[in-house]
């Protein structure tokens, strides 16, 4: 993960956020909490998470997977979308970051759609397989470890329907991607997979200059 913010220039971006944004009093509150923590800058900016929101009610999604769960201010703006049947597992390595955002799902009234599986993704998505969740998830939203984005992606389209939609974060990386100089893993994996989604006869995709850029890819096979 890295800093979210906006690509926009400073006043563009207050209006934006002023003007155009529905966030709830726990969202905010969350949204405050998180920017105090020493790592807060790896939150998504309120329009990100306002769009997450539109794209999961968009697609009438019931089942989402979320690989990167942090304090949970995605998942809160999810899980806010979803029907009351709906569900959420998100992955997350550090338990201490999701147990700051359950209060505020509890507030929300939304805690008990949302399922934390804490550990490696790695590690947790070849168990999902095993669970036979493949094919079961309407959405997934991907924002770890950028270094195993691609290994994220191909187990994403494993676990989504055919139809469902795939959305990583992160994909402009701060610009890094567009300086030749740059030549660190993480901005090579994002590189290399960029060209792999858009090559890739397997999915539909547009890579949307919002937040930090989100790559969405539908799966069409």
């Amino acid at each position: 993960m890295v800093s979210n913010a906006s690509f926009l220039p400073g006043h563009l971006s207050t209006y934006v956020q002023q003007t155009c944004m529905n966030e709830s009093d726990a969202m905010l509150a969350l949204r405050q909490e998180t920017e105090q923590l020493p790592d807060g800058e790896w939150q998504i900016p309120p329009e990100q998470g306002q769009f997450l929101s539109f794209l999961v009610n968009l697609i009438g999604a019931r089942t989402v997977l979320e690989i990167g769960t942090f304090t949970g201010y995605g998942t809160l703006c999810m899980a806010r979308a979803l029907p009351g049947n709906g569900r959420i597992v998100t992955l997350e390595g550090m338990s201490e970051f999701p147990a700051i955002g359950q209060k505020y799902w509890e507030q929300s009234g939304v805690a008990e759609q949302i399922e934390v599986r804490l550990g490696m993704a790695l590690e947790t998505l070849p168990r999902l397989l095993d669970e036979r969740a493949d094919a079961t998830f309407d959405f997934v939203f991907i924002d770890a470890d950028k270094k195993e984005y691609d290994d994220y992606y191909e187990y994403a389209l494993q676990l989504v329907r055919i139809g469902g939609l795939i959305a990583l974060d992160n994909m402009l990386w701060r610009g890094a991607v567009a300086d030749p100089q740059d030549q660190k893993n993480s901005t090579n994996s994002i590189r290399h997979l960029t060209r792999k989604i858009i090559g890739d006869c397997r999915v539909s995709s547009s890579l949307v200059p919002i937040g930090d850029g989100l790559m969405l890819a539908r799966r069409c096979k």
